[in-house]
């Protein structure tokens, strides 16, 4: 379903990431777990892109047994690391011939392991241009969907970590909605008012698209420091730290923790007018089952729209 009908049915979308796995073991758990999160009825869900397009062909088979095998609606990422325009073509036209409403485009992360990778043989240097070929895309009525992809692209709360200056941050944000993206997904972040912030910015910038909160919890003190890097410098609250500070020798204190902080984050965005909550579940279900039940909303979230 594009994602402008789903941001017309759903008053508040709720949705969930995962990453393509790499072994059959991997496979396994979490095709397991989809299937207990396919009974929470999400609004959405997305799959991740390995940096320089190191998980595409995993990206898309994952994106495509999804739409075939399961109720979900599978949004792939799609980023502009070691792409030319040749590439982007060919694996939107596979997308649209599978069906598939939307696409959440991305600048991407530098190839960590690529020697000699110079961003500026890349034919995308912002996600703003990746934007703009997606809406050429979808003016060429090459996707049964004749508005073509819903495009979604991300924001960060707390700033993004390569554009110190969050004037110009906003500008660049500005910049890809002007281009034609329908919605905003925000990094993770772990303090709300950073988020009522950045929403409140992006108001100021004339930023009128739906804007999704990313919401990760932590389920371990590994977990905790992988997302700090991941998220490229996320910050703890100090009231977080301590508490996990004090549960750090028991396991599963800690997981209670991280799961009571992201519950009562989202019951916040819940009550202050959220238009929709991401959950970042790291291929997992339990946490984010939590969620729902500590919120009530098993039995308030819509069904699976056609």
């Amino acid at each position: 379903m594009h994602i402008r009908d789903i941001f017309a049915a759903d008053s508040t979308t709720l949705s969930f990431e995962f990453f393509p796995p790499k072994t059959e073991a991997d496979s396994l758990v979490l095709y397991e777990n989809i299937a207990s999160l396919e009974t929470l009825h999400p609004s959405f869900v997305s799959v991740t892109y390995g940096a320089g397009g190191g998980t595409r062909e995993l990206t898309h088979n994952l994106v495509v047994r999804l739409k075939k095998t399961t109720n979900l609606d599978p949004t792939p990422h799609l980023t502009c690391v070691c792409h030319q325009a040749a590439d982007i073509q060919s694996i939107l036209e596979k997308y649209a011939e599978a069906g598939v409403s939307n696409i959440l485009a991305l600048g991407g992360d530098p190839p960590r392991d690529l020697t000699g990778y110079v961003k500026a043989n890349d034919a995308f240097q912002q996600a703003g241009d990746l934007v703009r070929f997606i809406r050429k895309f979808n003016d060429s009525d090459a996707h049964p969907d004749k508005r073509g992809f819903g495009i979604g692209v991300a924001g960060f709360p707390e700033g993004h970590p390569a554009t110190p200056n969050r004037l110009d941050e906003l500008d660049h944000l500005k910049a890809k909605v002007d281009e034609g993206a329908d919605y905003i997904c925000t990094q993770l972040f772990f303090d709300n008012r950073d988020f009522y912030d950045f929403r409140e910015r992006c108001e100021l910038a004339g930023i009128r698209v739906p804007i999704i909160a990313g919401i990760m919890p932590v389920t371990s003190l590994s977990g905790m420091k992988r997302m700090a890097q991941l998220a490229l410098g996320a910050h703890f609250p100090a009231r977080l730290t301590k508490a996990l500070q004090r549960a750090q020798d028991d396991a599963t204190a800690v997981r209670n923790v991280g799961i009571h902080w992201a519950t009562e984050q989202s019951r916040d965005l819940l009550d202050n007018g959220v238009k929709g909550i991401h959950f970042y579940t790291l291929n997992r279900s339990d946490a984010t089952r939590q969620i729902y039940s500590s919120l009530g909303l098993r039995d308030s979230i819509p069904v699976r729209r056609g």
